[in-house]
């Protein structure tokens, strides 16, 4: 494929994928179509060398793998780790509420969006409903509505003139409640979001018990700049590294490799990975022991195994934008379409060391693929990753790398189209390497 094809590939997975619930159903889609089957956490596994698995857990966090044919605690994991999450909007329990004959929905801010970018767009709802299914038991439904039915309308300029010198600030309480319909009635609003639940869903209202939705951008993705070098969506960070990541596991020599590969998708990484399906939780070291347990591996083989792996922890990185070049580190600039960049930071924010970059570096090289290096401006606060968590529980060998980008927690997102190539050609040699 091309790189252009690549990315096409990748803003098809985006807009297929509102929700972290969504992407691991879009994830699924793909994965069935290259022989993988599903595991559940709840039985007994038989692994057999040489096929290919997931587990999923909460339905937005999945861990994908192949089992080698190598000597594992010799040769190790392979590991691809990146998060399902951006930052956003949620929905409140109970949101339905009746202001002035109009009917607005309540949102909660979930992990650190760039709140302004939401206004005066074509907003919609996705998620998942929980209901009282068959023989009383619970169960879910993945819900998404392509069609605009949310907006957050702007104050107009003549009520509020300092908009251009001050930016725009909106209180996460009073200012954010979405515009949904009309209304007359406080009872009658509540009934009208239920209703239009049920009809959406195909459930009956008895049935509904709970649900979470995110607030997602209806704008499909789409190439843009003189030249068509550059692309743009919603939940590139960090969707596009996780089409990278599936992209490279999924290449004939990966799969052919030997090797035991493994994809890591994490739910709540933006909101500090603290969960039972987070990077700083117990899935991963799970999926990994008991990968080696099927094989017979006691817990000596299973920490050399650990020792002799590799871990790419991707994740979109902040590209130089020139109108404002007082926020970067002047010698560390990322330029967008110039490869990805290997992220650096002495209190660890980034699980990256000398040994991890240069591990890096070399599969780059192999790969005929260019890299860069960011380090954060020092006066300013640095974000963090998956990486530095999931190391620390598994002790693996960790590098922090992220393709460039552009207004990165903004509603829409920007990137280059070659750097998505590059970074897809990086991960196929992680995974196909000796």
């Amino acid at each position: 494929m091309t790189a252009r094809q690549q990315v096409r590939d990748c803003l098809d997975f985006i807009d297929a994928s509102p929700s972290p619930w969504h992407v691991v159903a879009t994830l699924e889609q793909r994965l069935r179509a290259f022989g993988f089957k599903r595991l559940d956490e709840a039985d007994a596994w038989s692994l057999s060398a040489g096929e290919r698995y997931y587990v999923v857990r909460d339905e937005s966090s999945i861990v994908i793998f192949v089992t080698g044919q190598k000597d594992l605690p010799a040769t190790g994991f392979k590991i691809l780790g990146a998060h399902t999450d951006s930052p956003g909007l949620r929905l409140k329990p109970n949101p339905a509420g009746n202001s002035d004959k109009l009917l607005r929905l309540a949102v909660e801010v979930y992990g650190g969006p760039i709140l302004a970018t939401f206004s005066d767009r074509d907003l919609s709802l996705a998620g998942r409903i929980a209901y009282r299914g068959e023989n009383g038991k619970i169960a879910s439904r993945l819900v998404s509505f392509d069609q605009p039915l949310l907006r957050l309308p702007n104050l107009a300029i003549h009520m509020n003139r300092s908009v251009n010198e001050d930016g725009l600030k909106l209180n996460k309480q009073t200012e954010l409640p979405l515009i949904f319909a009309e209304a007359t009635d406080q009872q009658l609003a509540r009934e009208q979001f239920t209703s239009f639940l049920t009809t959406t869903s195909g459930l009956e209202a008895e049935q509904i018990l709970a649900w979470e939705f995110n607030i997602h951008d209806t704008q499909k993705g789409a190439f843009w700049g003189a030249d068509q070098a550059f692309y743009a969506n919603s939940q590139l960070d960090n969707l596009a590294s996780c089409h990278a990541g599936i992209s490279a596991l999924l290449n004939d020599a990966a799969l052919q490799s030997g090797n035991t590969l493994v994809c890591a998708f994490f739910d709540h990484e933006e909101i500090g990975s603290e969960s039972s399906k987070g990077a700083a939780g117990s899935f991963l070291p799970d999926v990994l022991e008991r990968i080696a347990l099927a094989q017979g591996l006691d817990k000596q083989d299973y920490q050399r195994a650990l020792a002799n792996s590799l871990m790419i922890s991707a994740d979109m990185a902040h590209a130089y934008q020139p109108n404002f070049p007082g926020a970067y580190e002047p010698d560390h600039k990322l330029y967008v379409n110039q490869g990805p960049a290997i992220k650096i930071n002495a209190n660890h924010r980034y699980a990256s060391n000398c040994l991890s970059e240069a591990a890096f570096m070399e599969l780059c090289r192999q790969a005929e693929v260019p890299f860069q290096k960011y380090s954060h401006r020092g006066d300013l606060p640095c974000g963090s990753t998956i990486g530095p968590l999931a190391s620390a529980k598994l002790g693996i060998p960790t590098v922090d790398v992220g393709n460039p980008m552009w207004a990165m927690h903004s509603v829409r997102e920007s990137a280059g189209v070659l750097d998505h190539a590059y970074l897809i050609k990086a991960l196929t040699r992680l995974f196909a390497g000796v």
